[in-house]
């Protein structure tokens, strides 16, 4: 075999499998196959030198996890009656959450963004492989440096949303004391071994027969995989659109941003991370959030963390408004940003009016 064809085989190999946790895995669009390479290739330069998404800054600070990786986040500030933070899921970064900021930066709210661990902006992290619980604790870190008082609503996209319930479960004593309101976007509280991704049982056998070797070849062999991704890419972005989203309808320039977040995260990362989902079973901490004013919320096409989940967190918080999205994938954030915000609102009406109340 070529070096090009190793490359390209080590790329869709190792990529593939990274893209399908992440939320962009599977399936290729048929106009693909037929629109020329080169004609796709400049479409996505043009949207990437005019797409405004992902360009709103915040004034910069870096929390410090518990091992020294370095935790970059920015703030918009506000009104200071409360502070929302904003939890991105994997392989994403705090960018995911532009329709979300410009929206709340017009209603005056205070809030912050981070970058988990290796993802974004934020150093590598220093422990491998990382847990959930670990980015509970890097939550916290990043509360104390950005928000160490007042009043909190903590907003979590997939594995954004499972760090609030690691957060929740280390340190219950924060939440009944500063959390006024939460909302978990496309999310889980366990059971994600179980996941098929919208494939058929043999199709998810071959996968989780040949994830332990996509893992090692990802992080023993990262540059031939990273050459390899990087020649597979015109294939991949059919792939990411597949799990990204639920319609077709998507602005190309979203759909776009979606893709440049997806290829920022390196392979390695994508390998270290992928474990930490398997063991996450975080049902009982859900519960620290009860008797407060919750959002759970989910794309009715969800392949990655499917509605059912959902409905599942849900459940476990019988005051939480459940909404499921019609029509929208995993990155119902960037699909549907009227509903994500529109409904956002409406949590932090009801987060001010319980942080006014006296407390019992």
């Amino acid at each position: 075999m070529t070096e090009s064809g190793r490359l390209r085989g080590a790329g869709l190999a190792g990529a593939a499998v990274g893209l399908l946790a992440a939320g962009a895995a599977a399936g290729v669009a048929v106009e693909r196959l037929t629109v020329g390479r080169g004609m796709r290739h400049r479409a996505r330069l043009a949207l990437d030198a005019t797409g405004p998404y992902g360009t709103l800054r915040g004034t910069p600070g870096t929390a410090v996890a518990e091992d020294g990786t370095e935790l970059y986040y920015e703030v918009d500030e506000g009104a200071p009656d409360l502070t929302v933070i904003l939890s991105h899921g994997y392989c994403l970064g705090q960018d995911s959450w532009h329709f979300q900021r410009a929206a709340l930066r017009a209603a005056g709210v205070r809030a912050v963004y981070w970058d988990q661990r290796s993802h974004g902006r934020s150093g590598r992290g220093r422990t491998a492989p990382p847990s959930i619980d670990l980015l509970g604790r890097d939550l916290a870190a990043v509360i104390d440096a950005a928000a160490p008082e007042g009043p909190l609503v903590l907003v979590g996209h997939s594995m954004g949303g499972m760090t609030q319930m690691a957060l929740a479960g280390q340190f219950p004593g924060l939440i009944a004391e500063r959390v006024v309101g939460a909302a978990f976007v496309g999310t889980s509280s366990g059971k994600l071994a179980e996941l098929t991704f919208g494939l058929p049982a043999a199709g998810m056998s071959v996968v989780r027969r040949v994830l332990p070797g996509a893992f090692r070849l990802m992080t023993d062999r990262t540059e031939l995989v990273e050459k390899g991704r990087r020649l597979g890419s015109d294939l991949l972005s059919g792939v990411y659109r597949r799990y990204s989203f639920g319609s077709r309808d998507v602005d190309p320039a979203v759909a776009r941003f979606a893709e440049r977040l997806l290829e920022a995260t390196p392979v390695d990362v994508v390998a270290e991370f992928y474990p930490a989902f398997v063991a996450h079973e975080k049902a009982a901490a859900l519960r620290a959030f009860r008797g407060r004013p919750t959002l759970v919320l989910a794309g009715e096409k969800d392949l990655v963390t499917p509605s059912g989940h959902s409905e599942a967190v849900a459940a476990e918080l019988p005051e939480a408004e459940l909404v499921v999205v019609p029509g929208a994938g995993h990155l119902v954030t960037l699909e549907r940003p009227d509903v994500v915000d529109e409904r956002l609102a409406a949590l932090l009406a009801a987060a001010r009016e319980t942080a006014r109340a006296p407390r019992a």
